[in-house]
């Protein structure tokens, strides 16, 4: 008789956790989809920014960052008043040459020879926070720029609306950037991406960490 009540009991708490998991599992798959969905369509109205180093070397780390820095002191004037993707990536288009001459003589100036590749394409990207906006891992379209043997860590911003021209200090985005992203984002796009408190900010990024781990298991 207690052999069968342990049975029952141990069927139950098992039946119990299969149930648990199952809800789980459905909640989870179903706001990975909602995300998925949304995520198509503000993914190809941004242009990110992705610095390749050499390598995991202190001094190439360095010589990547210092590269960043000319390459975007050069485009902020002149991305700063597009209002579409189709603008910016015209503009950056156009300053291949330009770009290319930039990182160059940057790489020249401090000591080092190495090849460039500057070009726009679509790479992957974890989950990245810019000030109160926080973009989920996936494929987007990128100016990116390949110092050398493009093997150390990379460096990653967005050109399209402009958050690597953001003072991550404040915090928040500045008003006009935060304009222009309203302007190139649905409401439910803008919505998913944005925070408005430190306690949002953090169930954001761990709800995209969380899903771009599941989406690397399965």
């Amino acid at each position: 008789m207690k052999e069968r009540i342990i049975k029952a009991r141990l069927a139950i708490l098992i039946f119990g956790l299969v149930l648990i998991f199952s809800i789980m599992f459905i909640t989870i798959k179903s706001e990975v989809n909602k995300i998925d969905n949304i995520s198509e369509n503000y993914k190809e109205k941004l242009i990110r920014f992705h610095v390749i180093a050499n390598s995991d070397s202190d001094e190439d780390q360095s010589l990547k960052l210092k590269v960043r820095d000319e390459v975007i002191e050069y485009l902020q004037p002149k991305l700063q008043n597009s209002s579409s993707i189709e603008e910016s990536e015209s503009i950056i288009r156009n300053e291949y040459n330009t770009l290319y001459n930039i990182s160059k003589e940057t790489i020249l100036e401090n000591g080092y020879n190495y090849d460039v590749k500057v070009g726009i394409e679509y790479s992957n990207f974890p989950t990245k926070q810019y000030s109160n906006v926080i973009l989920p891992a996936g494929e987007y379209k990128a100016l990116k720029i390949v110092i050398g043997e493009g093997e150390g860590k990379n460096w990653w911003c967005v050109m399209f609306p402009p958050l690597c021209f953001v003072d991550e200090e404040n915090g928040v985005i500045d008003k006009s950037t935060d304009e222009k992203l309203k302007a190139v984002l649905n409401e439910e796009e803008y919505n998913l991406i944005t925070s408005k408190n430190e306690d949002e900010k953090n169930s954001i990024q761990f709800k995209f960490k969380i899903i771009e781990v599941l989406k690397g298991i399965f």
